[in-house]
């Protein structure tokens, strides 16, 4: 969508999208664009050399792994963009590449669905910030997540600047510890998952379990209405299927460990009991290591 606008995008990915986006450029489809976008693509890190903005999406475990790479060829002004599931990506990122690294809340349903097609499901829209609002540059910081938000805003993506991004990374981790393992798991989409009365109220125990950890970890929610917002998932996105299911059915490693997993994880450092988080964790590691 950036590059549709005209702005100076260049890819960095793995070799089968980059040479079939080299080749005919980049195939967007979905209910309102079924377009080839002509944009640069590399397989190597160095080409994000002199980019002001870096828009990181690798997968969580891959996150120290991209920053490392990254890092010789940043510019000493760039600034990092973790678009990544979970809530630990954007510390990583400003550990391993020494550069401004900030947390963005994807809410999109998207897929690859062949070398350099990209397949548009549902919604599309951002949520930026800064957890250290109250560090003395932050009113800087803010300025500038607003000139991010409205590079995207141009082009045509939805992009809100928040003040509580912490409380807003943990309700999207609670729809994907919600949606991803279940639907990874009983190979459903999100409509029929929200359509049966044991679907919804499973989705409403993840939940309820994600939010009991956060309070314990001091992230305050707020008057959010994050169950709602959950279950709002299956009806507006009735026939996205999660990552994680993407991940399963392709035999690669999914990212349960930055989901359900740290749930657990970070449940047990609390005293906080967290049983179908651990199950859901469990069954699709089990999954994940038979490769099926």
């Amino acid at each position: 969508m950036l590059a549709r606008a005209g702005a100076p995008v260049t890819l960095i990915g793995r070799p089968a999208h980059v040479d079939a986006i080299a080749a005919s450029g980049l195939h967007l489809a979905s209910a309102l664009i079924d377009e080839r976008v002509h944009v640069a693509a590399s397989t190597d890190a160095a080409a994000a050399r002199g980019a002001r903005l870096v828009l990181v999406a690798v997968k969580g475990y891959a996150t120290e792994e991209a920053g490392r790479a990254l890092a010789p060829h940043l510019s000493e002004d760039a600034i990092v963009l973790s678009l990544q599931n979970g809530v630990e990506n954007a510390a990583r990122l400003r550990a391993t590449t020494g550069r401004e690294a900030f947390p963005a809340v994807v809410w999109v349903a998207a897929s690859m669905s062949a070398p350099g097609v990209v397949r548009h499901a549902g919604r599309g829209d951002l949520v930026i910030g800064d957890p250290g609002w109250t560090l003395p540059a932050a009113e800087a910081r803010r300025l500038t997540l607003e000139e991010i938000a409205g590079v995207f805003e141009a082009a045509g993506v939805r992009c809100a600047v928040s003040d509580e991004i912490e409380a807003e990374l943990w309700a999207k981790l609670a729809a994907n510890c919600a949606f991803n393992p279940v639907s990874a798991l009983a190979r459903a989409r999100y409509g029929r998952i929200g359509s049966t009365p044991g679907g919804r109220r499973l989705l409403r125990d993840v939940v309820a379990e994600v939010l009991a950890v956060a309070a314990a970890s001091g992230v305050a929610i707020g008057a959010r209405d994050v169950l709602g917002a959950v279950l709002m998932l299956a009806d507006s996105m009735p026939e996205a299927t999660s990552s994680m299911a993407q991940d399963l059915a392709r035999g690669r490693r999914t990212e349960i460990d930055d989901l359900n997993g740290f749930v657990e994880r970070r449940a047990s450092e609390m005293g906080v009991p967290t049983p179908i988080n651990r199950t859901l964790a469990v069954l699709v590691k089990l999954l994940e290591e038979t490769g099926s």
